[in-house]
């Protein structure tokens, strides 16, 4: 099994100013794909289908932000069929609403977003002999990657008593459309939550497995 992993949002801490004008976002998405390795070519063919219908060059890393509504639109459309269709990739998530974060636990927020990672897959990937955890080592996490995957060998092996083993495999995103398939999705619930945002939201919500943190 593997493992991709992406986040839209920030880790900042200042909600005196509107987010993108001075202040930070009021919320962070952690999305992830759980894809068997021999089905692992199925979401690479939904990104590449959007970039071709999009037009857009493919020596250009594409990002979520970066799609039009109707190309998110049809992005979920297909992700939907995907999932109705092979009910062994799921796509997880989770949500943290910031502002309802202590103080304490903002000064280590390491600690937050490997707790949110905890959350969002263990019990999914528990059952599993091995996993290649696969995140994107230019995303927001705070410390070193190596720190996170200690955390989570740790819970499977002495809290939930899995023998699963993780191997931790970081690329580069603009090298994994896999990669890229997550950042598409965490964008598109990230929206739902910092601007309101359920035009592709709504017909993703039910396929997915969505859990949130200080509501």
């Amino acid at each position: 099994m593997n493992v991709y992993l992406d986040e839209s949002g920030d880790l900042g801490w200042r909600f005196d100013a509107p987010y993108l004008k001075g202040g930070s976002s009021r919320y962070l998405t952690i999305a992830t794909l759980l894809v068997p390795k021999s089905l692992s070519n199925l979401p690479k063919r939904i990104v590449k289908k959007t970039y071709r219908s999009g037009k857009h060059s493919p020596d250009q890393e594409l990002k979520g932000k970066d799609l039009s509504r109707e190309e998110e639109s049809l992005f979920v459309q297909r992700v939907v069929n995907l999932l109705r269709r092979n009910p062994a990739i799921r796509v997880n998530a989770i949500t943290v609403k910031k502002e309802n974060v202590q103080e304490h636990i903002r000064a280590d927020a390491n600690k937050l977003y490997n707790y949110m990672v905890n959350f969002c897959i263990l019990d999914e990937i528990k059952n599993y002999p091995s996993v290649d955890f696969i995140p994107d080592p230019r995303t927001i996490k705070v410390a070193s990657g190596n720190s996170l995957i200690d955390y989570l060998q740790v819970k499977l092996w002495f809290e939930l008593n899995s023998a699963t083993v993780m191997r931790h495999v970081p690329q580069e995103s603009k090298q994994s459309l896999n990669l890229q398939f997550v950042d598409f999705i965490a964008h598109v619930i990230w929206s739902r939550y910092e601007f309101g945002d359920y035009t592709a939201y709504a017909p993703l919500k039910s396929h997915i497995s969505e859990k949130q943190l200080f509501f």
